[in-house]
């Protein structure tokens, strides 16, 4: 009997322990700067799979032949054990072709785009599975011991703003900026109004942190990026008088509003379909980020150093 009470209390003793240990840990390693880098990919109007019409988020649509680069940086803050804040500024491209797609009324319309985006978002981070490894030891006058090192499993949600310029690919290999064309009419008649190239984004996603050491972790993200346009790539409505687009903007303007290949007789006359307003553009990131704790200020808690 006395073993077992001997036994309970050395583990309450333990959980007390690495308990007030977190609780410190937590108030000293709050604040970390990361920077990553990734590849991003369009879900949008153009491309796509073989199947007529698309899903919000479908992967069946996804092209991997326009998957283009990312570098990101940023901020985190921890809340909790469980939850943290974390701010982003990213930038990327995106890119979108219709040669990638076997659907041959897409494939026929042979529109083009790419566009460079900046990215401002914060996001909130809740753990979903959190574990605690020993990692280096550390020294305290003579106290000795072992620095607990937490791997993370975690959703999260976030908001924020991006800015993008839609450019197109020109049949002498250049790219001209899309906007200033009105491809569709824009500001051509009163019903068709120029769109914003700076919209609200939200995201979601799954993230991974792995601890190095005490200082350094890495991470793996991959999200979902929702925004309330359907003009990143330029096209959303319907097809306009492009005699009307070549008079006023010009013959390469009428190109991009136009750029199709003849396979399909009648797919091009004014009100036709030319994109799908009712789906607005998404895109996804995947990411490996780089975290660097530092303190922001000093504490009462003591210092710890390390060998």
């Amino acid at each position: 009997m006395m073993k077992k009470h001997i036994a309970l209390f050395f583990l309450s003793a333990c959980f007390s322990t690495l308990t007030v240990y977190s609780q410190l840990t937590l108030k000293r390693e709050r604040n970390e700067i990361l920077f990553g880098f990734g590849a991003t990919n369009f879900l949008g109007d153009l491309g796509g799979s073989p199947r007529i019409g698309s899903e919000p988020f479908s992967m069946r649509d996804l092209n991997w032949s326009s998957t283009r680069p990312l570098a990101q940086i940023g901020y985190r803050y921890r809340l909790t054990q469980k939850t943290a804040y974390k701010t982003t500024f990213s930038f990327g491209y995106l890119y979108g072709n219709d040669n990638f797609t076997e659907n041959l009324v897409r494939f026929n319309r042979n529109i083009n785009f790419r566009s460079a985006i900046w990215e401002l978002q914060a996001q909130y981070e809740y753990y979903i599975f959190l574990k605690e490894r020993e990692g280096h030891r550390y020294y305290r006058q003579e106290l000795k011991g072992w620095k607990v090192i937490s791997d993370k499993i975690y959703l999260f949600a976030g908001a924020g703003v991006m800015f993008f310029i839609p450019q197109g690919k020109y049949i002498s290999g250049n790219w001209y900026n899309l906007r200033p064309l009105c491809t569709e009419g824009q500001s051509m008649v009163d019903t068709r109004k120029k769109y914003s190239l700076i919209q609200p984004v939200i995201h979601f996603g799954i993230g991974l942190k792995y601890s190095l050491n005490w200082k350094w972790a890495i991470g793996l993200e991959y999200s979902i990026r929702k925004t309330f346009t359907d003009y990143i790539d330029d096209t959303s409505t319907t097809y306009f008088n492009n005699d009307q687009i070549r008079e006023q903007k010009g013959e390469i303007a009428a190109y991009f509003a136009d750029p199709s290949l003849g396979l399909v007789p009648g797919q091009t006359i004014p009100g036709a379909q030319r994109g799908d307003p009712k789906d607005k553009d998404s895109y996804m990131f995947a990411n490996i980020t780089f975290y660097y704790k530092f303190k922001k200020h000093k504490t009462n808690i003591p210092r710890f150093g390390y060998r």
